[in-house]
């Protein structure tokens, strides 16, 4: 099971910090990641963490977030600076081995200007 904290109301040009704690399933051994939803939209990676620790970003969110996971506590963490209107959406956190995905529940994050 993924668990994601850490949503809510923040101001503009704040930042957002989202945790993810996994269970279940040995951490170690996934491709980790962050997704978001906005209204109306279709669902969009922001960030992922592979087993090697290596990110990726979005176009939309390098230079302004950072992922990390910590495998022995079998979290993953989201930074993201510089919110705008435009970064409102459900975020969920991911973890992929091969073809099986798990999903959190999501977190909804609003950001008021």
């Amino acid at each position: 099971q993924l668990q994601a904290s850490g949503g809510g109301l923040v101001q503009a040009g704040g930042t957002l910090i989202l945790s993810c704690r996994v269970s279940g399933i040995s951490l170690s051994q996934y491709n980790m990641g962050w997704y978001r939803q906005a209204p109306g939209k279709q669902r969009e990676m922001v960030a992922t963490i592979n087993r090697g620790y290596d990110p990726k970003y979005s176009n939309f969110a390098r230079g302004r977030a950072a992922i990390t996971r910590d495998n022995p506590a079998n979290t993953m963490v989201l930074r993201m600076t510089g919110l705008s209107s435009e970064d409102t959406g459900v975020y969920y956190c991911n973890a992929q081995l091969q073809r099986t995905n798990y999903w959190g529940q999501g977190t909804l994050v609003t950001v008021s200007s």
